[in-house]
């Protein structure tokens, strides 16, 4: 994928790079992706890593998932960062908010896109798309409240917002990464014969941005026959965009189609900013026992550098992940290997 920014242009004598490894696995996954980058030598700036704090275990200790420090440092001393993985509670814990929903929002990071990419030669069918999700609103405004009806049972609510900025905002970024792709081919996810108000806005919203990028042809599907094709036929979506939610769950479901969440990345992007990010989770189940898979961080590490227009690095970082799975002799156990995450770091690191 090209770089969706260039901000390479921007004279610089050092990379500063934030790191935000937060909870669970992210601590062994980040110190990998900080390895590949440091591996890349001359081909970007010398980079400067700058430790950063946020996550679930962070707000046990202090009262807050994302400190202020953290905040502050990312706008004013950073140029890009890399996000771990946090440990969000399925029940409500008073005082706690998802330190990367906060991230997004803070710094207008409003484009999470993953790219999804079968590279083992037994991958059939072929499995190569983009999910555009919208980052910003949807339902993860998180405005929820919990009422009592007039027969003394609880009734929860849930405000979804989808505005009409938003949405042509993350419709331009689908449209741009989908004209630098060789089929030049987008689909908007909604589900607006249900919810003709919302996702009617997003749909619309999105294609009244078409007429900008003639060459793009343009699809819809409904977000839950999107799901169903993406297990039977995965080859013929190219850029998916979505909103929020949406997003997040077909981009997960399509991470089924190539083996693992471990090796599918993404980044965090906006105008002015960018946050490496794998999709994986947590993973409290195996954290500390080296079984980690590092490729969806050093991955997002790669984009992260394409996106602020350090393509040779990128590539560099992605031939070298790419040989290893295919050669799949160093493989961690989410792909059927016994490596560890230091082993599969190690092996990556030779060929970069």
């Amino acid at each position: 994928m090209l770089p969706i920014r260039r901000l390479s242009s921007v004279s610089r004598n050092v990379l500063r790079v934030g790191l935000i490894p937060a909870d669970g696995i992210g601590r062994e996954v980040i110190p990998a992706a900080r390895l590949a980058i440091e591996a890349v030598g001359s081909s970007i700036p010398k980079p400067e890593f700058i430790d950063l704090d946020a996550g679930f275990e962070y707000f046990q200790k202090h009262g807050k998932a994302l400190p202020d420090a953290t905040l502050q440092k990312l706008k004013n001393e950073c140029d890009c960062a890399l996000f771990g993985a946090v440990s969000s509670p399925s029940t409500k814990v008073a005082g706690y908010s998802s330190p990367i929903v906060a991230l997004r929002k803070a710094m207008d990071l409003y484009a999470n896109i993953r790219p999804v990419v079968g590279v083992s030669s037994s991958n059939k069918p072929k499995v190569d798309l983009v999910v555009v999700r919208e980052n910003t609103e949807c339902l993860y405004v998180k405005q929820e409240k919990l009422e009592t009806d007039q027969d003394g049972k609880q009734v929860a609510k849930a405000t979804r917002v989808i505005t009409e900025h938003a949405s042509r905002r993350i419709g331009q970024m689908a449209f741009k990464i989908a004209e630098e792709r060789p089929r030049k081919h987008l689909t908007i996810i909604h589900k607006s014969n249900v919810l003709s108000i919302t996702d009617g806005l997003f749909r619309e919203s999105v294609r009244a941005v078409a007429g900008q990028w003639p060459n793009v042809t343009v699809a819809e599907q409904l977000v839950d026959s999107a799901v169903y094709k993406l297990f039977r036929e995965p080859q013929v979506f190219d850029v998916m965009v979505a909103p929020n939610l949406y997003g997040d769950i077909i981009s997960d479901a399509a991470a089924a189609l190539v083996g693992s969440l471990g090796v599918v990345p993404s980044v965090n992007a906006g105008d002015n900013f960018v946050i490496g990010e794998p999709v994986h989770g947590s993973a409290p189940d195996i954290a500390g026992q080296q079984k980690a898979n590092p490729v969806a961080a050093i991955r997002s590490a790669a984009m992260m550098l394409r996106h602020l227009g350090y393509g040779e690095a990128a590539e560099r970082i992605d031939r070298a992940v790419d040989a290893v799975l295919v050669e799949g002799n160093v493989l961690t156990p989410d792909l059927g290997g016994n490596a560890t995450t230091n082993e599969v770091t190690e092996a990556i690191l030779k060929l970069i």
